[in-house]
């Protein structure tokens, strides 16, 4: 086996490639890394407004939902829309009315179920703190790894 050479691929191939197949340009390191703790800590107010003794309550964790679903229409009107020249366009104007719902949705969702005595007003204050740092990390994300690149799907 002596005339036989092993592959050798750089070190930063597996991120290259996990950044191309995501569409994210170049990965941030410091940045993923302060993105993953921001949504760690907005989990946590999440399972706290959950699982604590007096709460006991696990309802509030369907935001969870909300959470995953909000970025939906940002990704279809990003693939839907060919000018990216323009300012404004219809279909980007409409995901954001669409996400703009769904997080209100989010904030309103624990506020109904206190309401009605489902979940204490506790668990809610713990839910709303949850949902703002855990969207503020969707939107970190998206202004840290969703600029303008030259990768397309049209390439494959």
């Amino acid at each position: 086996m002596a005339g036989v050479k092993a592959l050798q691929f750089p070190v930063s191939s597996g991120a290259a490639i996990v950044s191309s197949l995501l569409g994210l340009g170049a990965l941030n390191p410091p940045a993923l890394v302060a993105l993953s703790f921001s949504g760690a800590i907005g989990l946590t107010f999440l399972m706290l407004g959950c699982a604590l003794e007096d709460y006991g309550v696990y309802w509030p964790l369907f935001v969870l939902i909300f959470h995953a679903i909000s970025p939906i229409p940002h990704f279809i009107a990003k693939r839907a829309t060919y000018d990216s020249d323009a300012t404004s366009s219809a279909c980007r104007e409409l995901a954001y009315f669409f996400t703009t719902g769904i997080v209100v949705s989010a904030f309103g969702f624990p506020v109904i179920l206190a309401r009605v005595s489902v979940i204490k007003w506790g668990a809610c204050g713990l839910v709303l703190a949850g949902n703002a740092v855990i969207f503020l990390t969707i939107q970190g994300f998206f202004l840290v790894f969703g600029r303008g690149d030259d990768f397309s799907w049209e390439q494959w």
